[in-house]
């Protein structure tokens, strides 16, 4: 166990290198499942998901090596366990991204629930329906127990929501199922995308990459190929919020600038002006932030929405970032009933906000946040508690960085890099 101390008020400049995505890690490493050969995963981010990921598939017979600080090798030769470790699987949702791949390579898997960020209901159906399109048994009790006799086949679905980790399981299934697959309504996340390409270079068949129907021409066996996770956009997002309201100046290099658009688009709701380079994202907070109202000049709503609209997991350090502007926006969380209970804590920091119900917060500024003792309740609340103790005047103390370390790789060192003046304590 361990804690931040966290001393407030500086302004947050430099630049940084952001890590790979924790949400094309996760789904590639249970990719490598599929295939008996090795496989190398650059820019692999060190955070605990990925750690508490790999001693999962461990449990199954995969054996695995760093080869550098973020270069991972996978071999997975001699998968044959179909029962993993409940300790281990109820430490992370992810755990759900082995049912698809299991049931594709060896046919039987015995998956105690998966855990993860309590931030609202995340149900499972959408996996159940996607991996019983391609001939799966699918059953739910203490345990969810896939089954599949001999190859998966094709099969044609369409998602009753473009849920991404049932996407990726229904996915990582049909590109060793026997015959076509069709999925329509998927999710088309950057990370999705990045699952979609590596399994293309492993010998798959997929077509419609990045669009919501994917077409699969299924493939007897996968082969080992090398592949390098994309920038973390929530990590690049969040770094850049943080200089916005902390009246700071950071610049992330190695960045593809096209994927920011609805991001970008609705950040000028806060007053958030993003400088967009070939390769690099820069904000330059020393001007404020303003709230831009609409036309008849009511205040704005800023909502998630499945990909390319506004991403439910960055809705968190938004709110932060809206609590240093200039006027009143309403947040409206269309996805998650839980993801806005943190802002009790920033009330207690000083912020003014009104959760009206669990879906939908007003919050009005620029408010002077003061230091206070807090505990992170899920991993993006977790870094807009870290982003909101940067700016506030005097200490901070947050706990339970277990759930922020799960998914922001090395974070002491880089907001150290940028100015911020953080230490992490063990307990």
């Amino acid at each position: 166990m361990a804690k931040y101390i966290i001393e407030g008020g500086r302004h947050i400049c430099g630049t940084i290198h952001p890590a790979g995505n924790k949400n094309e890690t996760l789904p590639a490493l249970a990719a490598c499942l599929l295939t008996s050969q090795p496989m190398i995963l650059k820019k692999t981010p060190r955070i605990k998901d990925v750690d508490v990921m790999l001693k999962l598939m461990a449990g199954l017979g995969v054996r695995y090596e760093w080869l550098t600080e973020d270069t991972l090798m996978i071999e997975s030769q001699s998968v044959s366990a179909s029962r993993i470790s409940l300790s281990e699987c109820a430490k992370v949702r992810a755990a759900i991204l082995l049912l698809g791949p299991l049931c594709a390579r060896i046919g039987d898997v015995r998956l105690p629930l998966p855990g993860g960020d309590v931030i609202g209901a995340r149900k499972l159906d959408c996996h159940f329906e996607g991996l019983r399109a391609l001939g799966c048994r699918v059953s739910l009790g203490v345990e969810i127990h896939g089954q599949c006799k001999g190859r998966p086949r094709g099969g044609t679905l369409f998602f009753e929501e473009p849920s991404v980790t049932a996407t990726e399981n229904t996915l990582m299934c049909a590109v060793l199922a026997e015959g076509q697959s069709v999925l329509e309504n998927v999710a088309c996340e950057p990370h999705v995308v990045g699952l979609c390409h590596m399994l293309n270079r492993m010998g798959a068949k997929i077509s419609g990459i990045g669009s919501n129907r994917l077409e699969v021409d299924g493939v007897e066996q996968l082969s080992g190929c090398e592949h390098t996770i994309s920038s973390d956009f929530m990590e690049v997002s969040s770094y850049l919020c943080l200089a916005a309201a902390s009246g700071g100046h950071v610049r992330v290099n190695d960045v593809s600038p096209s994927i920011y658009r609805g991001i970008i688009r609705s950040w000028q709701k806060l007053g958030i002006d993003v400088i967009v380079g070939e390769d690099y994202l820069e904000v330059d907070g020393g001007d404020g932030l303003e709230i831009a109202t609409d036309i008849s000049g009511r205040a704005p709503i800023l909502y998630s929405a499945p990909w390319p609209g506004f991403p439910t997991d960055l809705m968190s350090v938004s709110l932060v970032a809206a609590t240093q502007a200039r006027g009143m926006v309403l947040f409206f969380e269309k996805m998650f009933e839980g993801r806005m209970f943190f802002t009790d804590k920033l009330i207690s920091m000083g912020a003014q906000i009104v959760l009206c119900d669990p879906h939908r917060a007003v919050v009005t500024g620029p408010t002077k946040l003061h230091g206070a003792r807090i505990s992170s309740p899920d991993v993006r609340a977790g870094m807009a508690l870290v982003m909101a103790a940067c700016m506030a005047r005097g200490t901070s103390e947050i706990h339970n960085i277990d759930l922020v370390e799960r998914g922001y790789d090395r974070v002491v060192d880089k907001l150290t890099g940028l100015g911020a003046a953080i230490k992490r304590v063990s307990l």
